[in-house]
């Protein structure tokens, strides 16, 4: 067993366009507060809705905190009382300008990657056996071409596949920062749940 085996990060973006309040940011802090269990060492980090920037953040991430799971949450703003797990993640077709006016080179997030990477946690059985009460949860498989699916390639190749996404509806009267961070806490045990029972068939196939 490694020795950061049971270190988890979980990152939020900062202010995006009209939300000046990122409610991914708002409840991975409140997560933050709730925790995942005493055997979790829990980090969270706040990304910047740039390209370049989360990139070199997320390749951090992995070389120095080397997690057993990074979990990104990001906003979507067409959500408007959905969370949605996000399955897999895209390497081309980013031609949307960053905050700073810039798209990556290529419209692509790693040069000669592979077209897409899976994560190693199954959304869509987590999707079926998981329940947060107050809201939907749906399963994807695009992410949508923008930072959030930047960043989770990003993360999964250089993790790989250890990443998770998760895209969480604006704030709202009736999703507030503490219920989704609540709905997160849930989402991500489970999440953790799969991770174990993945490192015990491994063992039992190096037997």
């Amino acid at each position: 067993m490694d020795s950061n085996s049971s270190t988890v990060v979980v990152t939020g973006f900062g202010p995006f366009r009209q939300y000046l309040v990122n409610s991914s940011w708002e409840a991975v802090k409140e997560l933050s507060k709730r925790g995942l269990g005493e055997n979790i060492d829990l980090r969270i980090m706040q990304l910047p809705a740039v390209y370049q920037k989360a990139k070199e953040q997320v390749c951090k991430i992995w070389t120095t905190l080397q997690p057993l799971l990074t979990v990104h949450v990001g906003l979507a703003s067409s959500a408007t009382a959905l969370i949605i797990l996000e399955q897999c993640g895209k390497n081309k077709g980013y031609q949307e300008r960053d905050a700073c006016g810039f798209h990556p080179e290529g419209a692509c997030c790693v040069l000669d990657g592979p077209e897409k990477i899976e994560s190693t946690i199954n959304m869509k059985s987590l999707w079926r056996n998981i329940s947060v009460e107050g809201i939907d949860i749906i399963f994807s498989r695009d992410a949508g071409r923008y930072i959030c699916d930047y960043t989770y390639y990003t993360s999964l190749y250089y993790g790989s596949g250890k990443a998770a996404f998760i895209h969480v509806p604006p704030l709202s009267e009736s999703v507030t920062a503490e219920f989704l961070g609540k709905a997160l806490q849930t989402i991500i045990l489970a999440m953790l749940e799969q991770c174990g029972e993945q490192r015990e068939m491994d063992h039992r196939g190096e037997k």
